[in-house]
C-alpha cells in the first residue's frame, strides 16, 4: 500500500475502523491505490456520514420535538 494512502487513513480513526472491519480493502489498495475515493464513499454510506443522512437525522429530531410539544 502506498504511503500516501496510509497517511490519509491514519488521519481519520473512522477510516481505520472501517478498514479493519472490511479487510478486503487492504488487497484492493495494494492492487489499485486510486480507489481511495470509492473507499471513502462506502465508509460514509456504512457510518451514515453523508449529507443526506445528516439531513434525515435532523428532520427526525425536529419531528420528535414537534410530537413532544404537541403531546403537551
Amino acid at each position: 500500500m502506498k504511503y500516501e494512502i496510509l497517511e490519509k487513513l491514519h488521519k481519520n480513526p473512522k477510516f481505520l475502523n472501517y478498514l479493519r472491519q472490511n479487510s478486503f480493502w487492504y488487497k484492493e489498495f495494494n492492487r489499485n491505490p486510486n480507489i481511495y475515493d470509492k473507499f471513502v464513499h462506502e465508509m460514509k454510506i456504512k457510518y451514515k456520514l453523508r449529507t443526506i443522512d445528516k439531513v434525515d437525522n435532523f428532520v427526525d429530531s425536529v419531528d420528535l420535538i414537534t410530537k413532544i410539544i404537541d403531546a403537551s
